[in-house]
């Protein structure tokens, strides 16, 4: 009686995190099988509801503070423990690995890899697709609600988006701001493959042992 109640509970929440993420879920999904014509429509779905859900429960289980930056202030001081970019990726990463996907990959991307601004994503692709027409997975950026985008359309990690402006609008105050003028984009992305995470991200045969560790902290 006890564990059926538990299970009744636990569902009720998973329903109320995937209404609340419902046209993003589907956006993804149609995003997903958009990328080629072998994507299995079924395994973008997963990939998509996957993504979404484990995203909210990691905001929580890392007891996110106020909004991204915060967290990343109280990590710094010693008042969290899990809760960069970093983490997110390696453990959304760590799930949507278990599904064992046969028609999407993953990929493991960095940004100002190595320096204070540092950022990490996962990207999705098709079969043989090159890194840069993938899909960014980025649980950070909005506290536990996934955002998602093109690679090339990913527009605060295009080359015209000065890494200064980006910790301006997202630090004041640690709440993310609009900046009144959008700077030009020029379709270059910032986002590079990290060969050895992305090794780590498709080798579906080893136990997930392992723990992201940024270059720059």
């Amino acid at each position: 009686m006890i564990r059926t109640l538990v299970f009744i509970i636990a569902f009720s929440l998973v329903s109320a995190v995937l209404a609340k993420d419902e046209k993003s879920i589907t956006k993804l999904r149609d995003a997903l099988v958009a990328l080629a014509p072998d994507v299995d429509p079924g395994e973008a779905e997963l990939l998509s509801v996957t993504a979404h859900a484990t995203s909210r429960s990691l905001a929580r289980e890392y007891h996110l503070a106020w909004s991204p930056i915060f967290q990343n202030f109280l990590i710094q001081i010693g008042r969290r423990q899990r809760g960069w970019c970093g983490h997110y990726t390696r453990d959304i990463g760590e799930h949507l690995k278990e599904l064992k996907l046969k028609t999407l990959v993953l990929h493991w991307g960095a940004a100002f890899a190595g320096t204070d601004d540092e950022s990490n994503c996962l990207v999705v692709t098709a079969r043989n697709q090159p890194f840069e027409d993938g899909i960014v997975l980025d649980g950070w950026r909005q506290g536990g609600r996934l955002f998602w985008s093109a690679v090339k359309k990913d527009h605060e990690y295009d080359l015209a988006q000065d890494a200064a402006l980006r910790r301006t609008r997202s630090s004041e105050l640690f709440r993310p701001q609009r900046p009144d003028h959008q700077p030009d984009h020029y379709g270059i992305t910032t986002w590079k493959e990290d060969p050895l995470y992305t090794a780590w991200l498709q080798d579906y045969t080893h136990a997930s042992q392992w723990q992201w560790q940024t270059t720059a902290r």
